[in-house]
């Protein structure tokens, strides 16, 4: 199972920090990534992070605002979202997958397993 935290509500310009806590034995050998849904969208990608942690990968909006990390001694995966704006607000999932390879860390159909979603809503 997986289970994400750390949603809210901030202001333009505000930061966030997400959690991810998953209990499958499988966490510390396979990617972590973070998809989110706004309010009538797809579910998009957007941050993924290797086992190791020395391969980041960000959807091109967030670049430079965004941060995956992990900690793999306590099998969490983090999203810190700094200077977060109004087309931010989504609802963020957690994802993880044994099968996921580099070529299909995006594509939502890769990932067995989810969390529950935490909503992040940024006003203007």
């Amino acid at each position: 199972q997986l289970q994400a935290s750390g949603g809210g509500l901030v202001q333009a310009g505000g930061s966030l920090k997400l959690s991810c806590a998953a209990s499958q034995h499988t966490f510390s050998r396979t990617y972590m990534t973070w998809f989110r849904q706004a309010p009538g969208k797809e579910r998009n990608f957007v941050a993924s992070i290797n086992v190791n942690s020395r391969h980041t990968y960000y959807e091109d909006s967030v670049k430079g605002r965004f941060t995956i990390s992990r900690d793999n001694a306590k099998n969490i995966v983090y999203l810190q979202m700094n200077s977060l704006r109004p087309e931010d607000t989504a609802v963020y999932y957690c994802a993880l997958s044994p099968s996921v390879i580099l070529s299909n860390i995006k594509a939502r159909s890769a990932y067995a397993y989810w969390g529950q979603g935490t909503q992040v809503t940024v006003s203007s």
